[in-house]
């Protein structure tokens, strides 16, 4: 009788599966909890322990770790000594291991799980059974997905049994599974700190000496930034989904890039708010009294630009904003979630992307916030991975304008002026530098993205400003994210009609360009933090 040992923290399909092999001839073999839920669906199972002849444990930490277990499962077929030694010490051989592990993410991932719990759920004799049968391809099926269970019952049933191209591809799979595990479980014990009195879990100071990263290719995209670029989307294991696809064509490379620049502009906001992006950098960003009334300014603040743009919404997308947004051409749109009754008017527009993020809500309600499920941002260089904590705007939320700014000019901003500059200083942070930006108080005005010079990033926004045939500058503020270095770009933007600006400061010449504020009569904010996005 061929033997199959049943040991899994997921039970989806357990029941289905085993009844597969119970009818295929196999004898079930199983531990705990798994044992019990077989038990219950009136499935014979053999328990570990009358296979071992050791009962479970240590409160059940050990189980499987016996010869009877991996000397059956890791006898060779094909080597007659192996099989000697099995009939020798009657050992009966295993032919499929079923495992998938402790959920040891689930309990990292909440902040209140004591260590002592969190010690518990670091899974060993699982592992040790799957790298057992990985191990032995070969010879043993082994399975740590319920997705592929269904393919498992077909290959038991194939003529010759199941492929050598099938066994590999499930023993790579087993050894991704432990390796990512493993990576969990070494990232989580980083952040914890040791002393005498015990041991805790503290907000994490700094970056950690090990990154361990498990990532998992979650689909093959489109292209990269170009068609000739084979590119795919990977994802870290973990209780987060990352991105949800609902609708529309494949996504390539520089469409996921423009989602998550999207997504990172509209979660620095409370209000509803939207933006527009192309090429990461945005055409128009905006806030309104409802999130349909944020798209319409975001989209018109740069009209022209928008087309074929990626929106981003910080509110889920009801049947008003479905219809905004299938009015004109957009490639994609990104939202917290959207409303059932949204979801056939955006089906209108078949080959446009619906894409849901992970985010971690704040707040409650419609004045609910969002912030992403990772504060730590990775890039590939020549040679390693660097490494940073996300930037973000945090002096344009804590109680602004705080004492921490200072005005730096003769006049002091006005409440409108006050208003403008925040939301200005929100979006400029998520501009391509060197960026100088005009904006109202709800909305941009003209962006100035990725200069090579202030004062070009000054001129590049006067001359989109200048399409409109309007003159939508006067009157507004300025934000650059950075210092100027001269006064020039100052005298430009104030030439533009700006009347208030926000920046860093921080430049050898701030005193002149201090002056050159005061001669114009601008009011004049220093942040004293700068905001760089290469």
């Amino acid at each position: 009788m061929r033997r199959a040992i049943l040991s899994v923290s997921d039970k989806s399909g357990l029941v289905d599966l085993a009844r597969g092999l119970a009818s295929r001839g196999f004898e079930l073999v199983s531990t705990g909890g798994t044992a019990s839920t077989l038990q219950h669906a009136n499935l014979a199972v053999r328990a570990v322990s009358d296979v071992t002849g050791f009962p479970e444990m240590m409160d059940g930490r050990v189980k499987t770790l016996h010869p009877m277990v991996h000397g059956g499962i890791l006898a060779r077929r094909d080597h007659p000594d192996d099989l000697a030694a099995a009939a020798a010490h009657g050992i009966g051989l295993i032919d499929v291991v079923v495992v998938n592990l402790y959920p040891f993410v689930q309990a990292a991932a909440n902040p209140d799980t004591p260590f002592n719990a969190l010690v518990e759920e670091i899974d060993i004799g699982g592992p040790s059974l799957v790298r057992a049968a990985a191990k032995n391809f070969a010879h043993v099926l082994v399975v740590v997905s319920p997705d592929d269970y269904g393919a498992v019952v077909e290959q038991l049933d194939r003529p010759g049994g199941p492929s050598i191209e099938f066994r590999f591809a499930l023993a790579r799979k087993a050894f991704a599974h432990t390796a990512t595990y493993d990576t969990a479980i070494a990232a989580t014990l980083a952040s914890v700190t040791a002393t005498d009195a015990g041991f805790s879990r503290p907000p994490q100071a700094g970056l950690p000496a090990v990154l361990a990263l498990g990532l998992r290719k979650v689909r093959d995209l489109r292209y990269g930034e170009n068609p000739h670029q084979p590119a795919a989307l990977y994802e870290g294991y973990g209780p987060h989904p990352g991105l949800v696809f609902l609708q529309g064509k494949e996504l390539s490379y520089t469409n996921l890039l423009d989602v998550d620049a999207a997504t990172r502009i509209v979660i620095d906001f409370v209000e509803p708010a939207a933006t527009v992006i192309k090429h990461t950098n945005p055409c128009g960003a905006a806030t309104g009294a409802t999130v349909t009334e944020a798209y319409i300014r975001a989209r018109d603040a740069d009209a022209l630009a928008a087309y074929g743009g990626i929106v981003g919404l910080n509110r889920p997308i009801d049947v008003v904003t479905a219809e905004a947004i299938a009015s004109t051409f957009i490639e994609a749109v990104v939202a917290p979630a959207v409303d059932a009754d949204a979801l056939p008017v955006l089906a209108k527009r078949p080959n446009m992307r619906v894409v849901v993020p992970s985010l971690v809500a704040r707040g409650e309600g419609l004045k609910s916030s969002y912030q992403l499920t990772s504060d730590v941002e990775l890039r590939s260089i020549l040679g390693g991975v660097l490494v940073q904590e996300r930037d973000y705007a945090r002096e344009a939320h804590d109680g602004w304008p705080s004492r921490d700014l200072r005005v730096v000019t003769k006049r002091q901003p006005t409440n409108e002026e006050w208003e403008a500059l925040r939301f200005a200083w929100r979006v400029c942070a998520h501009v391509k530098s060197n960026t100088v930006i005009f904006t109202a108080a709800d909305r941009t005005l003209a962006i100035g993205a990725g200069q090579m010079s202030r004062v070009d990033a000054v001129n590049v926004a006067k001359m989109k400003a200048s399409h409109t045939g309007q003159d939508l500058l006067r009157g507004s503020v300025v934000a650059s994210d950075a210092f100027f270095p001269f006064r020039d770009g100052l005298d430009a933007a104030a030439a533009a009609g700006a009347t208030a600006v926000v920046q860093p400061g921080g430049s050898v010449n701030d005193q002149k360009v201090i002056e050159a504020a005061d001669e114009h009569g601008l009011a004049m904010v220093f942040t004293g933090r700068r905001h760089f996005r290469h």
